[in-house]
């Protein structure tokens, strides 16, 4: 593997234990009907050997014969049979936490669904399809997370609370018009209107602001950015390069926010900012150029896993150079660099393929060398955890 693709390891493709392919989201394997979980530790789909006791399971290929009394066991998830339909694994021997009060707890959910708070109202079956896009979402979210290696903890009773800085998630649907729900971020709560699951909802809110991308991974990725500046920037050694690239968060953020719906963005915008909506407030230009950065990541993971690398790509396009970046002398900047420029490339033959369809750009974006440069900090704190 060249050097320059170092930067993007994570697997995306995984195989059954009988040799088929399966997916992030498979339970089963559907060519020889094996159980399948998802270890978040292991960052892959595993086949499952059934134990003697009821719902507990091993890997398969630690589970057999003498090997089995040593084998890790594992519960699937108590999401599993909702309509979340969870299918990552939750160890037998992770640790639960002791109260006070003498419990302990234990809800018995997996590490991704432990940061729900609140899910949309599931006595009401209109709800059942929204939540389970939404979890969909969340899972790659949460898988990108831990495959980082950022840190991801819970406010809730589980195995991974973290009671001052862990996260929750409330997601919600609006019930009275005139109190609509509001997607956002404050003090390690997420909150999504949950009728953004809604293929049809989410659309019309794209046409009707503007935007050329919108989805429930996108607002995700958002919005736990300005989780993970509270947590990685404020007030650390990366606040002074934020602010030198960013601007200065401590400007009035509602009043941005307000100038910026009520004028919208510069009419130079594109030059500095990954989008419109980033020129309104430097906190809401981190958050979309971390969501941005994720984005990245994750589709350079997804292609280099299924064969598709950049060098075998041919594009009619002037690559960015070190000039582009923030700093040129850290180590590993060429390396970052090679990975924009591999990015752009893989892009715009995906968006060649999306118009032979008729479909909109699969990327429709253009990254101005400001935003590169702003993009090699978010790579830097996420590289350094915000150490």
């Amino acid at each position: 593997m060249p050097d320059s693709l170092k930067l993007t390891r994570t697997q995306r493709t995984y195989h059954c234990a009988c040799g088929a392919p399966v997916f992030l989201q498979n339970s089963a394997c559907l060519s020889c009907h094996r159980q399948l979980g998802y270890e978040s530790e292991r960052a892959a789909v595993v086949a499952l050997h059934a134990t003697e006791r009821l719902g507990e399971w091993t890997i398969e290929s630690e589970g057999k014969g003498n090997d089995l009394r040593q084998a890790r066991r594992y519960h699937r998830c108590a999401n599993y049979h909702t309509a979340a339909a969870c299918n990552w694994l939750r160890p037998v021997d992770i640790a639960l936490p002791h109260y006070p009060d003498g419990s302990a707890g234990d809800d018995g959910l997996c590490l991704s669904c432990s940061l729900n708070r609140t899910v949309p109202d599931q006595s009401q079956p209109e709800n059942h399809a929204l939540w389970h896009s939404i979890e969909v979402a969340k899972r790659r979210l949460v898988r990108q997370l831990l495959t980082l290696g950022l840190p991801v903890r819970t406010r809730m009773r589980t195995p991974w609370q973290d009671a001052e800085r862990g996260l929750a998630f409330d997601f919600l649907r609006t019930t009275d018009p005139n109190y609509p729900v509001i997607t956002g971020h404050a003090h390690g709560v997420i909150t999504l209107d949950a009728q953004e699951a809604d293929d049809v909802v989410r659309e019309t809110h794209r046409k009707a602001m503007n935007e050329p991308y919108r989805t429930l991974l996108g607002h995700m990725r958002h919005e736990i950015a300005h989780y993970y500046w509270d947590r990685l920037v404020a007030d650390t050694r990366w606040i002074e390069p934020f602010r030198a690239l960013f601007g200065d968060e401590r400007k009035d953020y509602a009043g941005a926010l307000q100038t910026h719906y009520a004028i919208g963005a510069p009419f130079d915008w594109q030059k500095r900012h990954v989008s419109a909506y980033a020129s309104s407030h430097p906190w809401e230009d981190w958050a979309e150029t971390w969501a941005h950065y994720m984005h990245m990541r994750d589709g350079m993971d997804t292609a280099r896993s299924f064969g598709l690398e950049a060098s075998d790509i041919e594009v009619d396009r002037v690559p960015f150079t070190l000039g582009a970046l923030w700093d040129s002398s850290r180590p590993g900047a060429q390396q970052y660099l090679d990975f924009i420029n591999q990015w752009l490339n893989i892009t715009a033959v995906i968006n060649e393929l999306s118009g032979s369809m008729g479909e909109r750009d699969f990327y429709p974006f253009v990254l101005p060398a400001a935003a590169v440069a702003k993009l090699q900090l978010v790579h830097e704190v996420v590289k350094a955890k915000g150490l």
